[in-house]
């Protein structure tokens, strides 16, 4: 394991947000579902291709609040601007489970 520093850390903005809509992504490669998340008023709604689809389905996402990574910049996916990384954890069989708040919090607000 590297250790990196706590400014390097500081850097890294995971926030709070709200899933606010779910769509099928027919065109990725690996089962996917286009995500849109409210990050708040300074960040907005931000969009991205998240691989969950083994655990959620687009109904059990809607209103859900997550962890997103919002400075990795922009990255095209099947012809998807993903705009911010949804981070979650591997299970046994590595389906993705969402990083999650709770209790909820204050779209936007930065992980410390």
């Amino acid at each position: 394991m590297t250790n990196i520093s706590y400014e390097d850390f500081e850097r890294v903005q995971l926030r709070s947000g709200t899933v606010v809509k779910v769509e099928s992504f027919p065109r990725a490669k690996k089962p996917a579902f286009k995500v849109w998340a409210d990050f708040g008023p300074e960040i907005g709604v931000l969009q991205t291709s998240a691989q969950v689809t083994v655990h959620y389905t687009p109904e059990t996402l809607l209103g859900r609040q997550i962890v997103g990574c919002t400075n990795l910049g922009e990255k095209n996916i099947a012809g998807f601007l993903s705009q911010f990384l949804l981070v979650g954890f591997s299970d046994d069989s590595g389906a993705i489970c969402l990083a999650t708040v709770d209790p909820k919090v204050p779209n936007g607000k930065k992980l410390h």
